[in-house]
């Protein structure tokens, strides 16, 4: 996992920003489907015997879905939206407790069977938390890992009581925050820690639970693993090494070395005992712990081993990766043979009955038979190998042309994902992007209305991007990425208000074609009217920036300064400056999630139909308030530009201004040629009588047509 400035995760990004920034990602029509590659699985199985088993799926798209599972068939049943970047793995623990990390530096508690609500928001990494392992019968343990070389150990039971405060906290404490439903919920508040290696539980501190840390990797750590009862940790990354912890005070116990690249994925049996490990080398290494030695290396693969998973008595071994097969193989016999073979790299594989789901960096899941209870059964199909124990053996036998034949051809069941954005381009009218999927396909979409205006299919992009070219020139007002696998449009004060049009360019009906818009601030007009209409409803049509019903000027006292207001003050006026255009309004059936920052809350992703009215400075940057509620914008400059008009070379005509001109940034080109047109002295008198006593001038009489030339770009206007 490299690392790449993301949608949401300041605290990473590589641009410093002195406002926070709001960000909006454009959601598929079909929003019950993943957008980006799915990172991490978990299986629940029903307690009872014609229950429900569910299936749950994190993605690079930042959230997390449960699917019902059915014989043959799988629905999604709820979308678990709070992470702002990738959710990099997800464990069940504590009964209906699902655990989640994500590159956004978060560890995530939900109520697995829930519509999506967090139960709680743990911000102790520094950097992203790329792994987490559970004990199946402790399973209020779990532990997190992450690129800045921390592994924490979490007892949920502890985590997720009520944190005790002190007499002296406000009721605004810093360990607020919002839920995947909209509700006001703790996140916890956790200080560093600087003590040794046996660290003490801490369950009743005003600062809130703090976990035990197991301290030792210089280096960032990418796979984690937990025996059965929770008294067993294994960690492995990037220094190559599997470190074996107690994770019960953090303590090293051991050190194992054997690998020569990163550790990827690591599994421990029930007991404790043995450990499997797969690593960047290629090679799959079985572990004696109570040996503390490497006892079996297998060749089985010819790239990086990403993924393990195990059959339930720990004598076979699932293995996928980088090199787009899934591999069965025999601990024992060392007997190998290949299952089948992808499109994408293997990211994560689950056991569910006698199947296995295999997540990739696509956007689907796929389950493939895998014979869990009977293993060798596979094996009597014939075409399996023996491992070797050396990384080349098996890269030279596929060199050689002697790759075996996969078992099965075509997944027993897909749950289909939609394909990722993966190309863009902001056309010159600054409200269009041009996007091109992984399947080949190009979109174009609105981006202030969220919608997709044409599907192309598969044509060329250049000369899409070609056909689509606009003369005009508006202002850079947002910045777009495609990390999610969708649009995220960011907007930053004050470039955000920087852009303009007329309301006639819009096609606006009822207002002044010489009205200016303001793209930035009627695209939050936009994006934030559910929010508005059920906080006047919660406060009325005075409702204060900081929800204190009472004190309606709270926030813009320290700061109005610096903000100029658009519209004159009062009540009549803010609400009829409160209606949302047409060209800005998104749609209700595919609304776009917002990703934002408040003062105290930190980073948070929602979608816009689910905000309830209660979000407050807390949750939103000052400057969304008081665009929003006070009708306030920073003051911007330079609105105006200037030009010089000259006669082009070998023209009769002659302007009569000379010198430099000035006229606003969105100056729309007729309005200089009827200025020209003006200023021109045809070879005739000024003006000439009309019976009637008018006096009409040469241009209006002849209607001449004129050619702009700008930057030797032509515009003919008749």
């Amino acid at each position: 996992m490299h690392r790449v400035g993301s949608a949401g995760n300041t605290t990473n990004s590589v641009r410093s920003r002195r406002e926070k920034r709001l960000t909006y990602v454009l959601n598929d029509a079909d929003d019950t489907k993943h957008c980006a590659g799915i990172n991490c699985l978990a299986v629940l199985k029903s307690s009872v015997s014609d229950g429900c088993d569910f299936l749950f799926t994190g993605s690079r798209d930042g959230r997390l879905k449960r699917w019902a599972l059915a014989e043959d068939d799988a629905t999604c049943s709820a979308t678990f939206e709070s992470h702002v970047d990738w959710v990099n793995d997800a464990v069940l623990a504590g009964g209906n407790t699902l655990v989640s990390c994500s590159s956004d530096t978060t560890v995530k508690a939900w109520n697995c069977l829930s519509d999506g609500t967090c139960i709680k928001t743990f911000r102790q990494h520094s950097d992203y938390v790329t792994c987490l392992a559970a004990g199946e019968k402790n399973s209020h343990i779990v532990a997190s890992g992450g690129l800045g070389g921390e592994v924490f150990i979490w007892d949920l039971e502890a985590a997720l009581a009520p944190v005790t405060k002190s007499s002296d906290e406000t009721e605004d404490d810093s360990s607020n925050g919002i839920n995947g439903s909209g509700n006001s919920l703790p996140i916890s508040s956790l200080r560093n820690i600087s003590t040794s290696n046996s660290i003490s539980l801490h369950t009743a501190q005003p600062q809130g639970y703090v976990p035990i840390a197991a301290k030792g990797h210089k280096e960032s750590v990418y796979a984690l693993a937990m025996n059965d009862s929770g008294n067993l940790l294994v960690s492995g990354g990037t220094e190559k090494v599997v470190r074996v912890w107690d994770p019960r005070n953090g303590s090293k116990t051991m050190k194992l070395r054997g690998h020569t690249d990163n550790i990827r994925s690591l599994l421990l049996d029930s007991t404790g005992r043995f450990c499997l490990s797969g690593s960047s080398d290629s090679m799959i290494r079985l572990w004696d712990l109570g040996q503390q030695r490497c006892i079996h290396s297998y060749a089985v693969h010819t790239d990086s081993v990403w993924a393990l998973a195990s059959t339930p008595s720990f004598s076979h071994v699932y293995s996928g990766g980088r090199d787009l097969s899934l591999y069965l193989t025999d601990l024992a016999t060392r007997e190998s043979i290949l299952l089948c073979t992808k499109e994408h790299p293997i990211q994560q594989l689950a056991l569910h009955d006698d199947g296995i789901w295999v997540a990739t960096t696509d956007s689907s899941v796929h389950r493939w038979p895998a014979e869990a209870r009977d293993p060798q059964k596979v094996f009597q199909r014939g075409g399996s190998f023996l491992a070797g124990n050396l990384s080349f053996s098996r890269a030279r036998a596929s060199l050689e042309g002697s790759t075996p034949v996969p078992v099965y051809r075509e997944p027993s069941f897909s749950i289909t994902g939609t394909p990722g954005i993966v190309q863009h381009e902001i056309l010159n009218n600054r409200r269009h992007v041009l996007t091109k999927d992984t399947a080949g396909s190009l979109k174009l979409w609105e981006i202030t209305r969220g919608i997709v205006l044409e599907d192309y299919g598969e044509v060329p992009f250049d000369k899409k991007k070609e056909d689509l070219f606009e003369m005009v020139s508006i202002p850079a007002w947002f910045t777009i990425d495609t990390r999610l696998g969708s649009l995220s449009v960011h907007l930053d004060t004050p470039q955000c208000f920087s852009a303009e049009m007329y309301s006639a360019d819009l096609n606006i009906i009822g207002k002044p074609e010489d009205d200016k818009i303001n793209l930035g601030r009627e695209t939050l007009k936009g994006l934030l009217s559910h929010w508005l209409t059920k906080r006047r409803q919660r406060f009325g049509s005075q409702a204060p920036a900081n929800g204190d019903v009472s004190s309606p000027k709270d926030i813009t006292t320290s700061r109005s300064h610096i903000l100029s207001r658009v519209e004159v003050d009062g009540t009549t006026n803010a609400e009829n400056d409160s209606v949302v255009y047409p060209p800005f309004q998104f749609s209700a059936d595919s609304p776009p999630s917002i990703i934002t920052d408040g003062s105290q809350s930190g980073p948070w992703r929602k979608k816009i139909t689910d905000l309830d009215g209660t979000e407050d400075e807390k949750d939103f940057p000052f400057w969304i308030l008081e665009c929003m509620l006070n009708n306030r914008m920073p003051p911007r400059e330079n609105t105006k530009c200037s030009f010089y008009l000259h006669a082009c070379e070998g023209s009769s005509f002659q302007i009569l201004t000379q010198g430099k001109l000035s006229a606003p940034r969105i100056l729309r080109i007729h309005k200089v040629v009827n200025y020209v047109v003006e200023k021109m002295v045809l070879d005739k008198p000024l003006d000439s009588l009309h019976t009637d006593g008018h006096t009409q001038k040469p241009w209006q009489k002849l209607k001449p047509s004129i050619e702009i030339l700008c930057n030797d770009q032509a515009s003919l206007i008749p």
